[in-house]
């Protein structure tokens, strides 16, 4: 059975002393995740959120729609100049991302500190 996404957005400063706005999903994203991925991402001031982290440490399970919209956001992501990083994902998500060709979108990294490390 699905759990159901949530999604909660944190501002925080990158080392450099930068805003970086984080986007904390939990449960498992799938199609009926949009309102919580898309969502929540349209949100976003594109002129603020310059920086956006996605954590994915809390989320159980993505399936091929769940990449789908994760597409769909970096692309908006892409459109609208912002640079996007993604940590916390399992390395079999990892490796689905990448086969997929979401790294042309997104960095990956394994923890937050990493993502923050690069930026």
């Amino acid at each position: 059975m699905q759990s159901e996404t949530k999604a909660r957005v944190d501002q925080i400063n990158s080392p450099a002393g930068h805003p970086v706005t984080v986007l904390r999903f939990e449960g498992d994203i799938a199609s009926t995740s949009k309102d919580a991925v898309l969502g929540t991402y349209q949100t976003l001031s594109k002129e603020a959120a310059k920086l956006v982290l996605l954590d994915f440490s809390k989320v159980d399970y993505i399936n091929s729609s769940g990449i789908a919209l994760v597409i769909q956001m970096l692309i908006e992501a892409s459109n609208s100049g912002q640079k996007v990083y993604a940590f916390g994902l399992s390395p079999h998500f990892t490796k689905v991302f990448t086969m997929v060709g979401i790294t042309k979108y997104a960095g990956l990294f394994p923890r937050e500190v990493d993502a923050m490390a690069a930026l």
